[in-house]
């Protein structure tokens, strides 16, 4: 898979398979581990400026595949990722991983929140190597292997 438009095109093939598994596993450690994935792929330079915020928030709110949950819910576990983004990277990054690690184990939502994780990192319509970097991390946390997602 090579490009923008190769990894474009894995997400497109993905879509229905994405929206049936979120509506399955409508859960807070799925929510979490989620929102987590999303807040570290917009930190994955470092930090997280508000048009990140924003594009974030949109992008749930606006994702067929993630409207299944509350975007109060949502926005206060964003909200709690970004603070602790804010306070320490480091310690940001321990806690986002320990959300995601919830998921190990369970493969069909581990694959999910790669996928979406993925997709988070596509929203500006350039999947950088830092993001990748970040949703190669969460494939190793959760066991997986990035090859199968093409990172």
């Amino acid at each position: 898979m090579s490009g923008i438009a190769g990894i474009k095109d894995w997400l497109n093939q993905q879509k229905s398979s994405v929206e049936e598994a979120v509506t399955r596993y409508k859960n807070k450690d799925f929510l979490d581990a989620v929102v987590a994935g999303c807040a570290l792929v917009a930190a994955s330079d470092g930090k997280i400026d508000a048009s990140e915020k924003q594009k974030m928030a949109g992008y749930i709110e606006r994702s067929a595949e993630l409207k299944v949950f509350d975007m109060k819910d949502v926005i206060k576990s964003f909200n709690s990722y970004t603070d602790s983004f804010d306070f320490d990277y480091t310690i940001g990054k321990a806690e986002a991983m320990k959300a995601i690690a919830k998921l190990k184990g369970k493969d069909e939502a581990a694959r999910l929140l790669v996928r979406v994780c993925s997709a988070i990192g596509m929203t500006d319509g350039d999947f950088d190597e830092a993001e990748k970097a970040i949703v190669r991390e969460m494939c190793q946390e959760l066991g997986l292997m990035p090859s199968e997602f093409g990172l």
